[in-house]
C-alpha cells in the first residue's frame, strides 16, 4: 500500500486533478450500480445475481478471443472493461494506486492529454494481453493496464519524488522512498509473477507489464530532456481483488 505526500506539487492548480477524480468517480458508482457490488437490489439473489454478473462480464469485459474475430463490439471492450471490476478488493485496490500517481501525471501532462493517455494505453495494455493469449475464453477486466501506464508515467517524470510505502516484509512498517525504488520494486514483483503463473484464471500481469512499458515510453518521447519537472512558484491556496484480470463465474 502506498500513500501520496506530494501534495505541494498540485498547489498552483486551482481545481486539482478533476481527470483523476472523475475517473475514481466513474468507476466507483458503475461498480455500485453493477451486479458485481451487490448493492443493487435490480439483480436479485443467489443464482440469479450470479447469472447476471456472468452476464455482466461477458458483454463490458475483454474476452481475447472474441477480440480477435475484430467484431465492432468486441473491439470496444478494451475501452469499456476499464470501467468494470471483479470486486471490492479489485476496485478499491485500483482505485487507491491511481490516487496516489494520477494527480501528479495529471498535473504534467495536462487534463485532457492525460484522459486521452489514460484511455489509449489502457487500451493497449488489454489488447497486449489478449494478443498474447489470442485463443482464450476467460474474462479480463478492470483498470489495471491503464493505472500501470500512469505508473510508469510517473516513474520517468518524477523519479525521485518520495512516496510512503507499507511492505510486508517490512513488517507493515510505513516508510518513505524515492518513487524510483518503490516503482521498479512493483515492475519486479509484476515480472516475476508472470514468470511464475500457472494458465488459467488469475491476474493478467502482462496486462501490467505492458501498460507500464507504454506509460514510460510515452513519458520518455513527450517529455525528454534534461527538465522534466517544471518548477512553480508556491501559490497559497485554501488546504492542500482480484485485480485485473481475475477469472469471473
Amino acid at each position: 500500500m502506498i500513500k501520496w505526500r506530494g501534495a505541494e506539487i498540485l498547489r498552483g492548480a486551482v481545481r486539482g486533478p478533476t481527470v483523476t477524480y472523475g475517473l475514481i468517480a466513474a468507476c466507483c458508482l458503475l461498480f455500485m450500480a453493477s451486479p458485481v457490488s451487490g448493492l443493487n437490489p435490480v439483480y436479485g439473489t443467489g443464482d440469479a445475481i450470479l447469472s447476471a454478473q456472468s452476464d455482466y462480464f461477458a458483454r463490458w469485459g475483454v474476452i481475447p478471443a472474441e477480440l480477435m474475430t475484430g467484431r465492432p463490439h468486441a473491439l470496444l471492450t478494451p475501452l469499456t472493461a476499464l470501467f468494470v471490476h471483479g470486486g471490492w478488493l479489485h476496485l478499491l485496490g485500483n482505485m487507491l494506486f491511481l490516487y496516489v500517481f494520477g494527480a501528479m501525471a495529471e498535473e504534467r501532462l495536462g487534463r485532457f492529454e492525460f484522459a486521452l493517455f489514460y484511455l489509449m494505453a489502457g487500451y493497449v495494455a488489454l489488447l497486449g494481453y489478449a494478443v498474447a493469449h489470442a485463443g482464450s475464453d476467460q474474462t479480463l477486466v478492470g483498470a489495471s493496464g491503464a493505472i500501470s501506464a500512469v505508473l510508469g508515467a510517473f516513474l520517468y517524470l518524477f523519479p525521485r519524488a518520495r512516496v510512503t510505502s507499507v511492505f510486508p516484509f517490512l513488517l507493515f512498517l510505513p516508510l518513505r522512498f524515492p518513487a524510483w525504488i518503490v516503482l521498479v520494486f512493483w515492475f519486479a514483483l509484476q515480472w516475476l509473477a508472470i514468470r511464475s503463473a500457472s494458465a488459467g484464471p488469475g491476474v493478467a500481469y502482462l496486462a501490467h507489464l505492458v501498460g507500464f512499458g507504454v506509460g514510460f515510453l510515452y513519458a520518455w518521447a513527450r517529455f525528454r530532456g534534461p527538465d522534466r519537472v517544471k518548477r512553480r512558484k508556491p501559490v497559497k491556496t485554501a488546504g492542500p481483488a482480484a485485480t485485473e484480470g481475475e477469472s469471473q463465474p
